[in-house]
């Protein structure tokens, strides 16, 4: 496996760490049972995608992303302090609209600044840039 490839796949392994982390973070600040559903299928989609990335990765014996525990804590601590004053479900999507922007760039990044990636994992870094543009538009339906 190619160097291109694994910067591609840990970025799609941060990625997806970084949303479903906010999800579970959001969970517990919303009431409203259709957006949580919503959350939890969209939190799924994520560890698929998560899943998949690791396994190519340690079939390869490359090496996974490492979280880094206080940029865990960091992004928690956002999310907590975005949600301090309004948790209503209008701006818990739009947060994790700004989120799956965020994402989708820096997985456009990864997939650009590493043209030496073969299909394998370019292809599953166009699956996860796929699933946040359609988590993008569910989340529209709750602005």
């Amino acid at each position: 496996m190619k160097q291109d490839d694994i910067t591609i796949l840990r970025e799609i392994q941060k990625n997806t760490q970084m949303a479903m982390s906010t999800i579970d973070t959001l969970l517990d600040k919303t009431e409203d049972s259709e957006f949580t559903m919503s959350l939890a299928k969209q939190s799924l989609g994520y560890a698929k995608i998560h899943n998949d990335a690791v396994e190519k990765l340690v079939e390869e014996q490359s090496g996974t992303y490492r979280t880094n525990q206080i940029a865990d804590i960091m992004l928690r601590g956002s999310v907590h302090m975005g949600t301090l004053t309004n948790v209503s479900t209008s701006h818990l999507a739009d947060m994790m609209i700004q989120g799956s922007n965020r994402g989708l760039t820096s997985m456009y990044k990864a997939v650009k600044h590493n043209a030496m990636a073969q299909d394998m994992s370019v292809e599953l870094a166009r699956e996860l840039m796929d699933f946040e543009e359609k988590c993008i538009e569910k989340m529209k339906e709750y602005l």
